[in-house]
This record gives structure tokens, C-alpha cells and sequence, in this order.
């Protein structure tokens, strides 16, 4: 590490991508800097996976980071004199998960292994600590080959999967006193999927699936629907495997569903639902959601899946993916793949992603560290 005074700077996130691109210089907490941040995301995604599939637009982060009712986020910028460091954040749920923060940092490549990250990261956790946080979470993503070749694993918690033990983001979350807590499994499907095999699989699950019928809808939940899709956001948020991640379910209504709604379209992302409804109940008992952005065409984001604890057994799974593959390949033809992830021990998720014809693309660690 050198002698030079590293300037961390939160960054203060405008109304818009080019408010203030005129008045606000480098280092000041204004445009600029959100800018540089987002333009080293972009780098080091290209970096890694050679595209910007995983990687938010510029009007996605600007959204993201504006934070909102239900969690506040705090993006800082680092640097030596004028030149861009890395960058390090901290979120802050404000309903649910209250001792929890997430933390990320990102070093440019020019300043690696100098004990800058360090330095990033002690910022960001100093701030979660002044939150009263108690409980950290980060996430490190990796390509699927070096993962699956590599001589040696840090085992996860779970006990499902591993990440290299040499890879230089895995060292310094364990380095820095984090656990490795679950491991997830990035897949991607190549499209169009042949009309054929969705028939086929449509076909074979609605066999198992009587007694549901299908609905869906495109960016607005019918507010017929609206109540009852929360209930099933809420379970969501603990019914997925967690290991032993400090989660606590997460508080969804139909006000937090309309919200989510409103930050989707002012951040350009669309979204295509399809839900399975029980027909002698009229509930909604399965969800899944597909994501695509104008700015990406050629990459769908998978979101959630969920079905119901007690309805679970019937193919219902299969059956939205294969709907709601269908409708998004309709709406959104440019469309070349769709990225998905699901816990390393769930099993049965990854069985319907295989039979749908996804194949491994990466492995995401989920890190925690407790505090005192």
C-alpha cells in the first residue's frame, strides 16, 4: 500500500443520469461519481463474463441506489487523488432484517492486492456497525469452470457446493472473517426453446396439475390478484433454502407490491408473471417472474419461483416456467437466453431448470459475518 490518502466519498444519487453532469466534478458525491461507479461495475462484469447480462442498466442502478421505503443504500466512491480506487456499498433493510446489512466492494484492476479492498471494507462495515447492524452479508460470483475444475473447495455451510479456495474474491471474504454460508448455482437456457418441447412439457405437467388453472399478466398485478401475490412474496422470501443466513421473511402488501411495481418501470425493466390459481379455493398457490431490460435485449433475468408448501407435488413449478417461457418469448424476441439461480441443495428447483434445458454458467457464494 502506498503512502497516498485514499478519499472515500459517498456518492449522492441524482433525479436523473445527466442532472448535474455540468456542475458536479470528481470527488464531489455528485453525477460524476455515480457515473465512475457504474462504469466500473460495467468494466469488471466485461472483466469476468465477457457481457453485460448480469449487470444493471445505468437507469436500473440509478433507481436502485436511490434506495426506497423499505431499505436505504449507501454507494461511496474511492480515491487516490483522481484516480477511481473501487467503490463500496452498504443496504440497509428498514421493515424486516433490521441487525442486517449487505455489503459490496469492487477494486479496480490497477489496484488490487494493495490493500485497498481492505480499506473498503473496513468503510462499509464501520457504517453498517453505526446502523446498529450486527450480521453482514456479501455475495461473489464465479464462472462455472474454474469452480467445477478447481483442486480445492471452501466448503459451504449448507453442505452443498464450494467455491475455489484460491480465487482471489473467495480468499479475502474468508480472509476479512466471513463464513461461506450457500452456495448458488447460475444457469442459462439458450432461446428460443422449440414450441414443440414447451408443448411437450406443458402437456406432461398438467397431467399432475388438475384442479389449477393458469393466469399471468405483464408488468401490473390484476388488483384482483394483488393481495393474495403478496402472500406469496412474503413466503418467498423464507420458503427458498437460506442455510444459515440471518433472514428474517420479509413484510410484502399489495402497497409493497405497487412500489416495486412503479421502481420497475421508472428503471426501464419489464416484467412477465405467470401464477398457478386453485380452482376450489380461488388462491394463488405458485409464482414465477422473468425480467428483461430494453438496454440488455439479448438477456432475460429469471426472478423468483415459489409454489406453495402444500400444493407442492404437482408439477405446478414446471408448469409456470414453461408459461411464462412461452409468453416471454413472445413479448421479448430478441431475447437469446435466460439467466437463472437456485441454491446448490435445491434440488428439485434445478431439476425443472435441467429438464427445461438450463445448463451450469456460474456459482454464487452467500457470505456472512456476525459482529461482537
Amino acid at each position: 500500500m502506498t503512502g497516498q490518502q485514499l478519499m472515500i466519498t459517498a456518492v449522492a444519487v441524482t433525479s436523473a443520469l445527466d442532472a448535474g453532469t455540468d456542475h458536479s466534478a470528481a470527488g464531489t458525491g455528485g453525477v460524476t461519481d455515480f457515473h465512475e461507479c457504474h462504469a466500473l461495475r460495467e468494466k469488471h462484469e466485461l472483466e469476468k463474463w465477457g457481457d453485460l447480462d448480469r449487470c444493471p442498466t445505468p437507469l436500473e442502478s440509478l433507481e436502485y441506489w436511490r434506495g426506497n421505503e423499505y431499505e436505504e443504500r449507501r454507494l461511496f466512491i474511492a480515491r487516490l487523488g483522481q484516480e477511481t480506487v473501487g467503490t463500496c456499498s452498504v443496504t440497509l433493510p428498514l421493515r424486516e432484517n433490521t441487525s442486517t446489512a449487505g455489503i459490496m466492494v469492487d477494486v479496480a484492476a490497477a489496484f488490487r492486492r494493495q490493500g485497498w479492498g481492505r480499506r473498503l471494507l473496513e468503510h462499509a462495515e464501520a457504517v453498517a456497525a453505526d446502523s446498529g447492524r450486527t450480521s453482514l452479508d456479501a455475495y461473489c460470483e464465479l464462472p462455472a469452470g474454474p469452480v467445477e475444475t478447481a483442486a480445492r473447495l471452501i466448503p459451504a455451510k449448507s453442505g452443498a457446493g464450494g467455491l475455489p479456495a484460491d480465487d482471489p474474491a473467495v480468499a479475502f471474504a474468508a480472509g476479512a472473517g466471513y463464513e461461506l454460508e450457500q452456495v448458488e448455482r447460475a444457469s442459462r437456457l439458450t432461446l428460443p426453446v422449440p414450441a414443440n418441447q414447451l408443448d411437450t412439457l406443458e402437456m406432461e405437467a398438467s397431467v399432475r396439475a388438475a384442479g389449477y388453472v393458469l393466469v399471468g399478466w405483464s408488468d401490473i398485478c390484476p388488483d384482483e390478484l394483488v393481495t393474495e401475490y403478496a402472500v406469496l412474496k412474503n413466503r418467498m422470501s423464507t420458503d427458498v433454502p437460506i442455510a444459515g443466513m440471518d433472514w428474517e421473511a420479509e413484510d410484502w402488501d399489495p402497497a409493497r407490491i405497487r412500489q416495486e411495481e412503479q421502481s420497475n418501470g421508472r428503471s426501464g425493466l419489464q416484467s412477465q408473471v405467470a401464477a398457478a390459481l386453485h380452482r376450489p379455493t380461488g388462491k394463488l398457490v405458485a409464482y414465477t417472474v422473468l425480467n428483461w431490460r430494453p438496454g440488455i435485449p439479448a438477456s432475460i433475468a429469471q426472478q423468483d419461483t415459489l409454489v406453495s408448501s402444500r400444493h407442492r407435488g404437482k408439477r405446478l413449478g414446471l408448469l409456470i416456467k414453461t408459461a411464462n417461457l412461452r409468453a416471454a418469448q413472445h413479448r421479448w424476441p430478441a431475447a437469446r437466453s435466460v439467466l437463472t439461480w437456485n441454491a446448490v441443495e435445491n434440488r428439485h428447483m434445478l431439476a425443472i431448470n435441467n429438464l427445461l434445458g438450463f445448463k451450469p454458467a456460474g456459482y454464487e457464494g452467500e457470505w456472512q459475518k456476525r459482529l461482537g
